[in-house]
């Protein structure tokens, strides 16, 4: 059943925007063989001109790079996506990567509202119809993670039937879909997985990966709220803009608020959890200082996100790459020459006012962020099960708790944490991780611990916060696409 059937397949022509490619697809392939979800399903997109002897940018049919983008945000289904324009209108990073010359395979994988009937939208997902349900809930913690290593699997048994160089797999991914890319890349050929992927008979075979591209990724959950209020706590206005699936597209909603004064507690008592955990983590920066942080949130760790931002600003300065190579992606009020909060000094940025540039980016989310003591935040729909719609996920959240709530098992909460397998699992060897430095969505701690623990395991680690990008991703994906041509040479 698991075997790719090479002429299952039709040849497709795309025109956007005065670009066309050719390619043949292979669609809706089954890549396991006890499928709980009709989203399990994966399409395959080949460049045409491999199949006629050609060759793109040097790659060739069992060559070529394979990409695996996926369409998850919010921790909710991501169906198998093609060719065409994401929810901006932007060409998608499928038709790009076929232009480049890659070989894409986009899985369908289910997610918390697998089962339901639900029009949220999140960045990250695929724009399209609103969900509806059939009442079971089966893409709950840690479906997503299985479904993909599942697809990666299929892909591994039909080595040599299938396009592309199995031994050169690149996920990507934006927002929970960058906390999955990340997921796939720490924890290859993990066994905690396993009883799960047989469950869905996943093919017998490995699921590490050659190298994670993760465009703000949401992870490292159980201490996410901790994270965001280390870097926020003070600050008490909050904004952010709900996204809601309509007929007519995605509508943009404005929420503005402020804290009420048992929330301002909440964010006090989350910060203080934060040093302990960080400096439980013992990182190092290139030169081999500790990365701490004393019992107020301050320290050499805090300097290190500093000099983050002060290196994105320089770079900024310097280039202005944001306004040059990112159309209509950077926030509005990000140019660099109207930050107040940093100081330049003949065409240097040397320091950076840490209050003034908190209160330019703004708070967007109440405190807990992520874990609600009301149980109605995604991240807890994700830790819920079948039958049970949420769980806390947090000692914190769970002795505060205003609902009869339980706490999420800790295995399956391990399962959704990049960090507890990196060094510890067939860990990707390469990692390209990209955060705007605008970001609010999560604290920019987290995408920061994230590559440090990477760097001090000795993987190869490419990270940044690009100036003035909000949550948000495929934003640079010449640049993505040059560093995978890099990697893909080594």
């Amino acid at each position: 059943m698991l075997i790719f059937d090479d002429k299952n397949y039709k040849v497709d022509t795309c025109n956007i925007d005065g670009i066309s490619i050719k390619f043949r697809s292979f669609k809706e392939i089954l890549y396991c063989e006890k499928p709980v979800d009709s989203i399990q399903k994966m399409n395959i997109f080949v460049p045409e001109v491999y199949y006629e002897g050609n060759t793109i940018n040097g790659y060739s049919l069992h060559t070529a790079p394979i990409f695996m983008p996926n369409t998850v945000g919010g921790y909710m289904p991501g169906p198998a996506d093609e060719p065409g324009k994401d929810f901006k209108g932007r060409i998608n990073s499928i038709f790009r990567a076929l232009k480049h010359g890659y070989i894409v395979v986009s899985a369908g994988v289910r997610g918390r509202t697998s089962g339901v009937k639900n029009n949220e939208f999140f960045v990250g997902s695929k724009a399209g119809e609103i969900s509806n349900g059939n009442g079971k809930m089966v893409g709950r913690a840690p479906a997503l993670v299985v479904d993909m290593k599942a697809a990666i699997r299929y892909l591994r048994y039909n080595k040599g039937r299938i396009p592309g160089n199995t031994e050169c797999i690149i996920t990507n991914g934006t927002s929970a879909g960058g906390a999955l890319s990340a997921i796939i890349g720490a924890s290859g050929n993990s066994k905690d997985y396993n009883p799960y992927l047989k469950e869905i008979g996943a093919a017998d075979e490995r699921d590490d990966i050659f190298a994670a591209s993760c465009y703000c990724p949401i992870h490292n959950l159980e201490n996410a709220d901790a994270a965001y209020e280390w870097q926020f706590c003070g600050y008490n206005d909050y904004h952010r803009i709900k996204h809601v699936r309509s007929e007519s597209g995605v509508k943009n909603i404005q929420i503005d608020g402020i804290l009420t004064e048992k929330q301002i507690k909440i964010s006090e008592d989350l910060k203080r959890l934060f040093p302990k955990y960080l400096n439980s983590l013992k990182l190092k920066d290139s030169s081999n200082n500790e990365l701490l942080l004393d019992e107020n949130g301050e320290g050499s760790f805090k300097e290190y996100i500093k000099k983050l931002v002060i290196n994105s600003a320089q770079k900024e300065l310097d280039i202005c790459s944001t306004y040059k190579i990112i159309d209509n992606g950077a926030v509005c009020g990000s140019k660099i020459d109207e930050q107040e909060y940093l100081s330049i000094e003949d065409g240097k940025v040397v320091d950076m006012n840490w209050d003034g540039f908190i209160k330019k980016i703004t708070r967007m989310k109440v405190a807990p962020a992520f874990d609600a003591l009301d149980l109605k935040s995604p991240e807890n729909e994700e830790f819920g099960t079948e039958t049970i719609k949420a769980k806390h996920f947090t000692a914190y959240s769970q002795e505060h708790s205003e609902v009869e709530g339980t706490l999420a098992d800790p295995k399956i909460i391990k399962l959704l944490n990049p960090i507890e397998y990196i060094n510890n699992s067939d860990t990707a060897k390469y990692w390209r991780v990209r955060h705007g430095a605008f970001d609010r969505d999560i604290s920019l701690a987290m995408p920061s611990i994230l590559s440090l623990m990477l760097e001090n395991n000795g993987y190869n680690v490419e990270f940044s916060l690009p100036w003035g990008i909000p949550h948000s991703g495929d934003y640079d994906l010449d640049n993505l696409f040059a560093w995978i041509d890099e990697i893909h040479t080594k």
